[in-house]
């Protein structure tokens, strides 16, 4: 995407969203209710929607922006230094406690399935971070935070959410330029009658089906690219989507075009252990 090594450093984009500190173990299938289990750890690091986001628009654009909140603790400051080294600039609001941790478990058919511990810590309009600089970015992808931040990630060239926080951008009513999720959970679901100001985009991910997607000019689907080599998990795969196709939209191209390049960087992911390689 861009140029030849797939690094595009015209565009300033930003992430707003949270972390979980997040341990992958691998198991052949998930427990049944009573099963005591062993499994192993492989990989552990800053993940969570808004997280994965930011590490996939680093690798598309050199460097990102990453407002975020963390907690007082090792988890907080490792993440920073992970995501730092990843070429993110991490913009955090510290908050008292633990920052958020989460333990995922991957089965055989490469399926995820997560348990979070703690409450989700997110940015505010309140706290001190410079979001009147968010005027100056090409693109911000919205993962979570205050709806008065969104607002203000509006003066941005191309704003994009998860659908995840569709609740949160209907209610402040800021018209998004793509509105992004999962067709198969529940809690992105997408239901037009809720928004005042329709998004321009709407896109529903199906995995290996590919997915869908809803625009003015009407609806259509998109088709999963192959996964480059051996399939390992699907952790991540929907937050560097998202990232993906923010990117390619803030970039110019079409809906099509976008789509497409969304999709093989999912399959990139469903190709790495974790939603990112670790430095």
């Amino acid at each position: 995407m861009g140029h030849p090594d797939g690094v595009s450093r015209n565009l300033r984009t930003a992430v707003v969203g949270h972390v979980e500190w997040t341990t992958i173990a691998r198991l052949a299938r998930v427990p049944q209710q009573g099963e005591v289990a062993h499994a192993a750890a492989v990989w552990e690091g800053p993940a969570g929607g808004g997280a994965v986001a930011a590490v996939q628009m680093a690798q598309l654009t050199g460097r990102t922006t990453f407002f975020t909140a963390l907690g007082d603790d090792t988890a907080g400051r490792r993440t920073e230094e992970v995501l730092g080294r990843l070429g993110v600039e991490v913009l955090t609001a510290t908050r008292p406690g633990r920052t958020r941790t989460a333990v995922s478990v991957v089965d055989d058919s490469g399926e995820r399935t997560t348990t979070t511990l703690g409450p989700r810590l997110q940015p505010s309009l309140d706290d001190p971070l410079p979001w009147n600089e968010l005027v100056t970015y090409d693109v911000v992808h919205f993962v979570a935070g205050d709806g008065r931040i969104l607002e203000h990630a509006r003066r941005a060239r191309v704003v994009t959410a998860s659908l995840r926080e569709s609740e949160v951008v209907a209610t402040c009513g800021v018209p998004v330029d793509a509105l992004i999720g999962s067709a198969a959970d529940p809690a992105e679901r997408y239901d037009p009658a809720s928004f005042t100001t329709e998004p321009g985009l709407v896109v529903l991910t199906e995995g290996r089906e590919g997915g869908r997607f809803l625009s003015a000019d009407g609806t259509g689907r998109y088709d999963a690219v192959p996964v480059p080599g051996q399939e390992q998990d699907s952790y991540g795969m929907g937050d560097n989507f998202a990232a993906a196709l923010a990117y390619a939209l803030g970039r110019g191209d079409t809906t099509a075009t976008a789509l497409r390049a969304a999709a093989e960087r999912a399959a990139r992911c469903a190709a790495t252990r974790g939603p990112y390689t670790l430095p």
